[in-house]
């Protein structure tokens, strides 16, 4: 995705369970939205914990909007078989910061290198079609610090625009942290300029 991205889609709760069938073996398949990669090994593990039974818990993985971070697991399946076939529909989905996982019992006959991508594939498919897909805009973080006595127009400014304060301090210096919506930051910069002894910075 590019920097100008103004929006993205992810998921907006866990999926319920999904139940997909070839030759005996079962794949039951799951979405979670996540915001970080620690929150990925309890799922997994709670995972493996419902399904004792099964040979493989696959899974894949995205974070992030303008630098995306993945990761995709066979879980003992052979290479590239169930992670990147997963992930391949995160891809097809255009989705981010959302982890599919996929735990697989055996049915007693093998599917080949083959039938397990196709498996796999289609049990994310499915697993990312009943999930509830949202479109999410991008926000920006700002810091301004101003004098006291600027606070009638810095509130005036920030009611304006419609801006999310997340924190406030008001002293002799007052500086207020907010979010803006990433397609409407130029408006906010150009009209922040024509304020008078308010300095703006841009937080990480």
């Amino acid at each position: 995705m590019s920097t100008t991205t103004t929006k993205y889609k992810t998921i907006l709760k866990p999926s319920e369970e999904i139940l997909y069938k070839d030759k005996k073996s079962k794949f039951y398949g799951y979405t979670f939205p996540i915001q970080s990669e620690d929150e990925v090994k309890p799922i997994i593990e709670s995972l493996r914990k419902k399904h004792h039974t099964a040979n493989h818990v696959c899974y894949a993985w995205q974070l992030g909007i303008d630098d995306i971070r993945y990761r995709a697991n066979d879980d003992g399946e052979p290479n590239n078989s169930a992670g990147m076939p997963i992930y391949g529909q995160i891809q097809s989905f255009e989705v981010t910061n959302i982890l599919v996982a996929v735990a697989r019992i055996f049915g007693g006959t093998k599917l080949g290198v083959g039938g397990l991508i196709s498996a796999y594939r289609e049990t994310a498919k499915i697993a990312i079609q009943e999930s509830k897909i949202v479109e999410r805009k991008l926000l920006n973080h700002y810091k301004i610090q101003f004098e006291y006595s600027e606070m009638n127009q810095v509130m005036a400014f920030i009611k304006k625009l419609q801006l999310e304060i997340s924190s406030q301090k008001m002293d002799n210096k007052c500086e207020i942290c907010f979010s803006i919506e990433r397609e409407n930051e130029n408006q906010m910069l150009k009209q922040i300029a024509s304020l008078h002894k308010i300095k703006v910075s841009k937080l990480d």
